[in-house]
């Protein structure tokens, strides 16, 4: 237990800090490598679309089932899934368009502002990108809880959904790091920035540990498993693959989306 526990945990704080890469690809590129983006966002999103349904719900529903009888447990199981998208859908209302990390950003699109009007480009610049870190930060929260709890139940789970949330947390770091980095020219702030915003994920991961673990039985697991599943349903259907259809060249966001699923599906099958 107290080795999944350290595992959980990792992985986690692995997930989230995966926005500092997206800070560094920003500072270390001229233009936006759509092709790699639109792939790798479709095969964040098979990953967690396959993983989701047909992995997690399933086991909400054997819990929920095995405690609750059929009837019951069916009941509660849909009632978790659909209650997960209903808080991330939530957190996405709340977060202005002009700010929300998924609003894409290209690094090409930003250029250093000159003339009369760059003290109050550079000044809304900076404005966005710290609040799109606090967008970042909210929205990722959840997430951790997700990864944390999927990790502690079945590691092996833990690190499929840990490595296709890190994917998607690496433009998210980018829509952090373009702006505050053309706004002020200081590299080291940017990346501060956008590495602060990924600390929300093991944060999810501790205030999960702390107020669900004293309660986590069967009936608690499958509820909070249900939920995950709903949340990361939403996630891939609302932002991944709108996100990779924008970035899209020749259909490979719906390639990235099989592959991914694929290779959910074979990773489930050797650790069977």
């Amino acid at each position: 237990m107290a080795e999944n526990l350290l595992l959980a945990f990792g992985l986690t704080l692995m997930a989230g800090l995966a926005t500092g890469i997206g800070s560094i690809l920003a500072f270390f590129t001229s233009t936006t490598n759509t092709k790699f983006l639109s792939l790798s966002l479709g095969f964040s999103a098979g990953v967690m679309i396959y993983v989701s349904m047909i992995e997690i719900f399933v086991k909400a529903k054997d819990a929920l089932v095995g405690e609750l009888g059929i009837e019951l447990g069916n009941w509660l199981t849909v009632a978790g899934f659909f209650g997960g998208m209903l808080l991330i859908a939530m957190i996405d209302k709340f977060i202005p368009k002009q700010t929300n990390p998924h609003e894409l950003k290209k690094v090409e699109d930003m250029n250093r502002p000159k003339g009369d009007q760059a003290d109050l480009k550079n000044s809304n610049l900076l404005k966005m990108g710290t609040f799109t870190a606090l967008a970042i930060a909210i929205h990722n929260f959840p997430e951790g809880i997700a990864t944390f709890t999927s990790a502690l139940q079945d590691p092996a789970l833990g690190i499929a959904i840990a490595f296709a949330i890190a994917i998607h947390n690496i433009p998210e770091g980018i829509a952090v790091a373009v702006p505050v980095y053309f706004a002020t020219g200081k590299r080291k702030k940017a990346f501060k920035l956008s590495f602060l915003s990924g600390l929300s994920e093991p944060i999810g991961a501790v205030i999960a540990y702390l107020l669900l673990m004293p309660y986590l039985n069967n009936i608690m697991f499958g509820l909070i498993f249900a939920a995950v599943a709903g949340i990361m349903v939403f996630i891939s259907l609302d932002e991944l693959l709108p996100a990779a259809k924008k970035y899209d060249e020749a259909h490979l966001s719906i390639y990235g989306l099989i592959g991914g699923m694929a290779i959910m599906a074979l990773s489930l099958l050797m650790f069977v």
